[in-house]
């Protein structure tokens, strides 16, 4: 017995001495043109900006950029630094509000100056150590930047299905609304996955094109197999548990094994059923035993 509590205990050990994954996240405001959307923009990227800090638990893991100061330079600046900071563990979500273009050849992210091209996202995104990834771009002709930016354990979240949706969208304040509202948390943990925030944010766009009784212009697309275990942000107890320094890292790394778990799912038919059985195994004590931590450090083992 006390070889097993000593090897359990050593094992905890390992488990809390591993680097606990951060949440990362750049929002981007680029040009509004008119003043309604210059407002209307600017009001969303707030919005995110004040969502997204609480959800990282640290200002400095939030980078936002808008209006003039959104160049091409300044976000490149961005993603320097996060190629210093992040880890392979870590999560970085990235979201692009405002105006795009397609010029028949490739989508275009209007931004002061020169604009950021789909490729160049691309290669941003690529360059970072965080395997895990999420992009939402809320803008019109979004959906021709998909193809571009599909990736294994990346998420890619757009306002429009196509190169041919030009029409200014109303997706953006949508989704800052999914983030904040628990409507949007369906299966009620206190969790809000990158899945239920589409989801909801899809639907309120529908209903607005049906309420104004006018033909939807936009209709918003998703992929990515991860989206449904990919946390986005926390409400109510769960933000309190994430605030917590002690419970913090323990949550985060629960996170990342839940996510390990996902793409493992993803990867069953491809693989042997012993070794898929053996991960899952694997993967299953571990997530167990890191709920037995937050279990204690947040006292529920004791009720």
């Amino acid at each position: 017995m006390k070889r097993g509590l000593l090897w359990f205990g050593l094992a905890g050990l390992v488990l809390a001495g591993q680097a606990a994954a951060k949440s990362h996240f750049v929002i981007v405001g680029g040009l509004g043109g008119e003043a309604r959307y210059a407002k209307q923009w600017s009001e969303s990227v707030d919005g995110l900006n004040e969502t997204c800090r609480k959800t990282a638990g640290d200002d400095a893991l939030v980078h936002v950029l808008k209006g003039k100061a959104a160049t091409k330079e300044a976000i490149e600046a961005v993603f320097a630094g996060l190629r210093r900071e992040t880890a392979p563990s870590d999560i970085v979500s990235v979201f692009l509000i405002g105006h795009g273009s397609y010029d028949g050849h490739e989508y275009r992210f209007n931004i002061p100056g020169r604009d950021l091209t789909a490729a160049e996202i691309k290669g941003l995104l690529d360059s970072l150590p965080a395997k895990d990834q999420l992009i939402a771009i809320t803008t019109s002709s979004s959906g021709a930047s998909v193809e571009e930016l599909k990736a294994d354990r990346r998420i890619v979240i757009t306002a429009t299905k196509s190169a041919g949706e030009r029409t200014v969208t109303v997706f953006a304040e949508h989704w800052v609304e999914a983030l904040r509202d628990a409507e949007a948390d369906t299966n009620k943990d206190e969790v809000i996955t990158a899945l239920e925030a589409f989801t909801y944010a899809d639907k309120k766009v529908q209903d607005f094109y049906a309420l104004d009784k006018r033909m939807a212009t936009e209709h918003a697309r998703l992929e990515g197999e991860l989206a449904a275990s990919f946390t986005l942000t926390r409400l109510g107890s769960a933000l309190d548990a994430a605030s917590d320094p002690k419970l913090r890292p323990l949550l985060e790394r629960r996170g990342g094994i839940e996510r390990r778990i996902a793409e493992l799912k993803n990867r069953k038919d491809a693989m042997e059923t012993a070794a898929y059985t053996s991960e899952l195994q694997k993967l299953l004590v571990e997530l167990a035993r890191t709920q037995a931590e937050i279990d204690t450090a947040s006292g529920r083992d004791e009720q």
